[in-house]
């Protein structure tokens, strides 16, 4: 990833204006009774009616519909319907200090950081098209680059039997960014974590090994309300553009990686349930660094990811009341790392890595929640 060279001072002052940037354009922008996001302003209904409690990655059955169509739902139109904004200000904390500051500008422990300040753009871009866009300025480092962007084309169909669906193209830079299921590892819990504590633990490529590096198309379909499936490719983007996206580069695919998805959901009694399955199969290159220090692809034996992952959830949603979720995903990574292995960086050519995840959550008048 690329840096700027910003001085103190200026970094402070920026700081200050985005944070009161944020504010303003949030009060600017704000409804009566409900939350910013644009898309409550495009379709007319509360946050609610999509996101559980209102906000974050947890889709109602009617969000879900929503996304699958593509950000589409003309009620309302105007620029303020398609642009919204989201910060956040964290502070880490841990019970002893780093040996070393995380990153330049911050101290071994006790730090607040502007971790994120989002700028969305997203709802109907043409008949059939319609796009989620996002571009994100992080403290650490100075950055300003692309996050998250899920473009689609989408279409209804019905069947003779009377049955139908929707059938869509998404393109985006993130596997498993197209999903409508909050299980899906883009989308899965914590819905957001420190930068300035100890590094994680190992986990499986598709759990966000590739985001914001690639260029990928998937077709899907949601036939008859229950049965989902997607299955498509990715391809790194090249290491300069990534590098003037400000976006990180880890190797590039060689070829392109497979991706397959299938689910299926149906209402059970004031709720609804869901399981499903996906699979992601992807060979990565070594990298190496310009006279400058940027990441680049080099020549050599790659690396192998073979993902397989389940994944379970369940909502109850009653009057809205009073919500539960439980959500569980378990993904299982073959590596064989024959380029990491033959230039030393791993003591073992193959190796296993599985992840499991179970959370739940419960919100009160779907505003409070645990």
């Amino acid at each position: 990833m690329s840096s700027l060279l910003v001085a103190p001072r200026a970094l402070r002052w920026l700081h200050r204006t985005i944070l009161l940037g944020a504010g303003a354009l949030a009060l600017l922008l704000a409804l009566p009774a409900q939350a910013v996001p644009m898309f409550a302003r495009e379709t007319g209904q509360p946050c609610v009616a999509c996101h559980i409690g209102g906000f974050g990655p947890q889709l109602t059955p009617f969000g879900r519909q929503f996304k699958l169509d593509g950000y589409r739902l003309d009620v309302h139109n105007g620029w303020d319907t398609h642009v919204s904004m989201m910060a956040i200000e964290s502070f880490t904390a841990t019970r002893k200090g780093q040996p070393t500051p995380p990153a330049s500008g911050f101290k071994d422990n006790d730090n607040s950081e502007l971790q994120q300040v989002s700028l969305f753009y997203g709802g109907r871009l043409a008949d059939h098209w319609g796009m989620l866009g996002q571009v994100t300025y992080s403290q650490n480092g100075g950055l300003l680059g692309w996050d998250n962007t899920d473009v689609r084309y989408t279409h209804n169909y019905t069947l003779g039997n009377g049955k139908g669906g929707v059938f869509g193209l998404s393109f985006n830079n993130n596997p498993t960014v197209s999903d409508v299921f909050q299980t899906a590892p883009a989308w899965m819990y914590p819905y957001t974590t420190d930068d300035l504590g100890y590094p994680p633990p190992a986990t499986p490529a598709i759990m966000g090994g590739f985001e914001q590096q690639v260029a990928g198309m998937t077709a899907y379909t949601m036939f008859d309300g229950s049965w989902y499936a997607e299955a498509g490719f990715y391809r790194t983007l090249s290491a300069a553009l990534l590098n003037r996206l400000n976006a990180g580069f880890n190797g590039r695919i060689v070829g392109a990686a497979p991706y397959a998805r299938v689910a299926y959901t149906r209402s059970v009694g004031s709720g609804d349930v869901e399981v499903g399955g996906f699979y992601f199969d992807a060979r990565q290159g070594q990298i190496g660094s310009d006279a400058r220090g940027t990441p680049i692809s080099i020549p050599g034996p790659y690396n192998a990811y073979r993902d397989l992952g389940l994944d379970a959830s369940y909502q109850f949603l009653g009057s809205g009341r009073n919500i539960f979720t439980c959500n569980g995903l378990w993904v299982n990574e073959e590596q064989t790392l024959n380029g990491t292995y033959s230039r030393g960086g791993s003591s073992n050519l193959r190796n296993t890595v599985d992840a499991v995840q179970l959370n739940g959550s419960y919100w009160f008048d779907n505003t409070y929640g645990v």
